[in-house]
């Protein structure tokens, strides 16, 4: 808006046009901050790191979509006994009424769902699930990798003393095993179909090494291929 002086426009917004003066959330919109009529029967439990960092829990209703009216509840913290207490304050018939909640795997969500919505079903969310099964292929490489670490420098340290050239093993896409164990960590985020050339050499090479992290791999693919399957199948329902 040419011509309108910032600061005095953003001040008579807060004072005037927004209605904050008036909302009758003020007090407490700090700590939490409910929206009582968008709770649906399908909702969604999550923590989300919102302000510098701040870890809030927030309560959406599925069937919005993401647009307006998802926002069911935005609680600050992820104490599981202060996040009920506040969802407590959500009429009962209302909790009653919610059929499913979606939530993660952490303990927690699983009391504050059984105790403000006991009629819901919990499912948890396949994203977790993935990215629990991914975290764990990565902790094989990882463990993999401080050993390659340890056994190079006491390579080198050996070398020092005998006062000889270190004999580091190259393979034969020019890593070592260092360096192969370093740089396996992005196809391994990845399933097969996207891999490049050079990390299809170089899963084969680490595979071949490692056996245990092409089991723990193979196993992380199949549940990413199991849920892009499912969501392909709910797809393919709503277009026939």
């Amino acid at each position: 808006m040419y011509g309108v002086n910032g600061k005095k426009f953003r001040r008579h917004y807060r004072k005037s046009l927004s209605e904050f003066k008036d909302w009758n959330q003020k007090q407490h919109a700090e700590d939490y901050i409910l929206y009582p009529e968008n709770c649906l029967s399908q909702l969604s439990l999550d923590e989300v790191a919102l302000s510098q960092g701040e870890l809030y829990t927030v309560l959406t209703s599925k069937q919005a979509k993401g647009r307006k009216g998802s926002i069911v509840a935005i609680i600050k913290g992820t104490k599981s006994d202060e996040t009920i207490d506040k969802l407590l304050k959500i009429d009962r018939k209302l909790r009653l009424k919610v059929k499913e909640i979606t939530l993660d795997m952490a303990g927690s969500m699983k009391l504050v769902a059984k105790r403000c919505f006991p009629n819901a079903m919990q499912v948890i969310d396949r994203f977790h699930v993935q990215k629990l099964a991914t975290e764990a292929v990565q902790e094989i490489r990882i463990k993999h990798r401080w050993e390659a670490i340890d056994s190079e420098n006491e390579i080198l340290k050996q070398a020092k003393e005998k006062k000889v050239k270190p004999e580091i093993q190259v393979f034969s896409n020019g890593d070592t095993r260092k360096q192969l164990l370093a740089r396996s960590r992005y196809f391994l985020y990845k399933s097969r179909e996207k891999w490049t050339e050079s990390q299809n050499i170089r899963a084969g090479i680490v595979f071949q090494e490692y056996p245990d992290l092409e089991v723990a791999y193979n196993l992380s693919d199949k549940l990413r291929k199991i849920g892009t399957w499912l969501l392909f199948s709910d797809r393919l329902k709503l277009e026939y």
